[in-house]
């Protein structure tokens, strides 16, 4: 893979210690014994640089991280190899759980994250920009409290074509009902489920995903608007023309990680120059990638190289 790239910033204000592990079977009343734990720094922005270094790729986690498990989980990740920078908060990071039974049924859990003060909010705004080198990829949710202009007035901080955001609840919903007029992001991907509760309806074809994805951003919410079918792949709207990609059949373990690991994959294609179409192929084999792989692991280089031979890519116009 081609190396030489612009800078990658990932953000994650909400990020989990994330714990894998298997059980035989889940049900109320008796202790549940799980086998082979699993431990592995966990958020939003932290998958999106953890599978970008997976892919030889280069990015800086920015991640704010409090108490016992925080130290744990920044161990975790220099033990990965990804550069980061802390911003320290109070409390403890939280964590969050995946459980698989023998019939491979997988139960997640998570705790919230621990609230911010205004005061830390616009600390944390001036530090990111600071950070702030090339693309910035907001991905993962938000701690509890923090207001739902955050986002958005982050993406104004760092102006336009610029961010890439992949968040959910009201910072999601701000972007949608409100489109800012100048700074709007690079790129929004959304996931089946986020988009068919904005939209208010199912999007049950390629072709409903496709209308609503083209209608975000003839509103202006931003330059390309991708939105996630699971199985279905991806469709992308951009002002190169709007796509379609498919990927090919894989046998699942955990869906864990697929939609970062999407956005890594995208984010670090663009990073070194790739189309928007091409950068859609990437992602797409990245996420198929990622659920091949157990608990919570992402994607692996050499899945994805195969995989992205064998994704289809079909132009929907512009």
């Amino acid at each position: 893979m081609v190396s030489e790239q612009q800078p990658i910033l990932t953000v994650t204000l909400n990020p989990a210690l994330d714990l894998s592990a298997r059980v035989s079977a889940m049900q109320a009343g008796p202790k549940l014994r799980l086998s082979a734990p699993v431990w592995e720094p966990g958020g939003g922005g932290v998958n999106v640089a953890r599978a970008i270094h997976a892919l030889s790729g280069s990015a800086l986690a920015w991640v704010a991280l409090g108490g016992a498990s925080g130290a744990r989980h920044l161990a975790l990740l220099h033990e990965q190899g990804v550069a980061t920078h802390v911003f320290d908060v109070t409390g403890d990071t939280r964590q969050s759980w995946a459980i698989t039974d023998d019939d491979d049924q997988q139960f997640r859990l998570q705790l919230p994250g621990e609230s911010w003060t205004d005061a830390m909010a616009a600390q944390a705004r001036i530090d990111i920009v600071a950070h702030a080198k090339g693309l910035v990829v907001l991905s993962g949710s938000q701690p509890p409290a923090l207001s739902a202009e955050f986002t958005q007035d982050l993406v104004k901080d760092l102006g336009t074509g610029r961010a890439i955001i992949d968040t959910s609840g009201p910072a999601l919903g701000r972007l949608i009902d409100h489109p800012l007029d100048r700074a709007r992001p690079l790129v929004l991907r959304l996931d089946q489920a986020e988009a068919e509760a904005l939209a208010g309806q199912s999007l049950a074809s390629v072709a409903d995903t496709h209308a609503f994805a083209k209608a975000l951003r003839a509103r202006g919410v931003a330059e390309h608007v991708c939105v996630a079918r699971g199985a279905d792949g991806s469709v992308l709207a951009g002002a190169g023309g709007d796509f379609h990609c498919r990927p090919p059949s894989v046998s699942v373990r955990s869906k864990v990680g697929a939609g970062d690991s999407f956005t890594g994959a995208f984010t670090l294609a663009l990073a070194r120059g790739t189309s928007p179409a091409e950068a859609l192929r990437l992602g797409t084999a990245a996420a198929a990638a990622a659920v091949m792989t157990p608990g919570t692991q992402l994607c692996r280089e050499q899945d994805v190289t195969r995989l992205t031979r064998e994704c289809t890519l079909h132009s929907m116009g512009a």
